[in-house]
């Protein structure tokens, strides 16, 4: 049961939009694949980025000369962006918009157009077969893996390079508080599950001389991290340890100050979280620590931040997997207890949106 906090709470509950703005709104749903699009050639063509530099605003004919672009390219792209909001038009002359401003200036915003674009679009056709097989049907327009992370290191460059912009954009803006929270612990070895290309653990092994990381991941994924992470300073401190956690004969290593798993567990079904946790759990001594960082999309403090996060979980639904999702801290919370594990804290805000949750070991008794 979801139980939403103020002000989501008051705000999901009652309908904010008139019945003008809510047919405005069915319709830029009904169209939104064509938005999408324009909206994104505006801004791959510079033609919002000339605007922006206009202050007394550009022609049509302007555009056209600017962009070599064919009179009626440009007619159809700025006659869609006009009804769209994302341009204005004032005697004959086109200006940027607040939205297009954003769409231009803010990186999330252009982060997720190229996630969007690059990883997620054509496989969101698949949609309604990904929900009802519980299998990742998008991926196919990709590859024939059972997930995209079995694949990652084949799919085609913009597509990594748009998959990994995402995927670091988020968590990399909040290393530098969770360094803080991580290593008010003394911790003298971390075991980073889900390592990616290594960037936590060369966080971390820069943060403290003495620290010793080892990652567990995929043999294909620790692969593209020893390349990632070759000749950086304190490598030598960061070891590697192969396995799939998917699989519930893997035990995790144990002699672990902290588990760090960032950005990991909406990778996987509540089934496969406590599962994972459960081998974790058991991995760890008493005084050790299971630090869970993700960005849970009720403890959001801008509604527009739930909104992304939401829609992000579509990805898992299409692409990624089939069965996990952008979580509400709640449902993790919860598969942290079943796992035998207790939440110590949350601590919200980091970065882009992130919370880190801290769990240790049910005192039994």
């Amino acid at each position: 049961m979801i139980d939403l906090k103020s002000p989501q709470k008051e705000m999901y509950a009652e309908d904010r939009l008139t019945a003008l703005q809510a047919q405005r709104l069915a319709q830029e749903i009904a169209f939104g694949p064509i938005v999408f699009q324009v909206s994104r050639l505006m801004v791959k063509w510079n033609i919002f980025q000339l605007l922006g530099d206009s202050p007394n605003g550009l022609t049509m004919e302007d555009i056209e000369q600017k962009t070599h672009i064919s009179h009626y390219g440009v007619q159809v792209l700025l006659e869609s962006s006009l009804t769209i909001g994302t341009i204005l038009l004032k005697e004959g002359r086109f200006y940027l918009a607040k939205a297009g401003w954003f769409l231009l200036n803010d990186k999330m915003a252009r982060v997720n157009m190229d996630f969007n674009h690059d990883v997620n679009y054509l496989g969101m056709f698949n949609l309604e077969e990904a929900i009802l097989n519980g299998k990742p049907e998008g991926l196919k327009v990709f590859g024939d893996w059972p997930t995209i992370y079995q694949g990652l290191s084949q799919l085609p460059a913009q597509v990594q390079k748009s998959w990994f912009g995402f995927d670091h954009f988020y968590s990399d803006n909040s290393f530098e508080q969770a360094l803080q929270i991580v290593f008010a612990y003394h911790p003298k070895t971390l075991l980073d599950v889900g390592g990616n290309t290594g960037k936590w653990a060369l966080q971390c092994v820069a943060h403290d001389d003495n620290i010793k990381v080892s990652i567990f991941d995929l043999p294909q994924q620790l692969e593209m991290m020893r390349q990632q992470i070759k000749g950086q300073k304190g490598a030598d401190r960061i070891f590697s340890c192969a396995g799939n956690v998917l699989d519930k004969q893997t035990q995790f290593p144990t002699g672990f100050d902290i588990i760090w798993m960032s950005q990991f567990l909406d990778c996987f079904s509540e089934e496969e979280v406590v599962s994972i946790l459960q081998r974790a759990a058991a991995a760890m001594s008493s005084d050790a620590h299971l630090c869970i960082m993700e960005t849970f999309w009720d403890r959001q403090k801008f509604e527009t931040a739930s909104y992304c996060l939401a829609q992000t979980s579509l990805y898992f639904t299409a692409l990624a997997n089939g069965n996990s999702k952008m979580y509400y801290s709640a449902d993790m919370q919860h598969c942290v207890e079943q796992a035998g594990l207790q939440v110590e804290h949350i601590h919200d805000g980091l970065g882009l949106g992130h919370s880190i949750m801290v769990c240790v070991k049910k005192i039994k008794g």
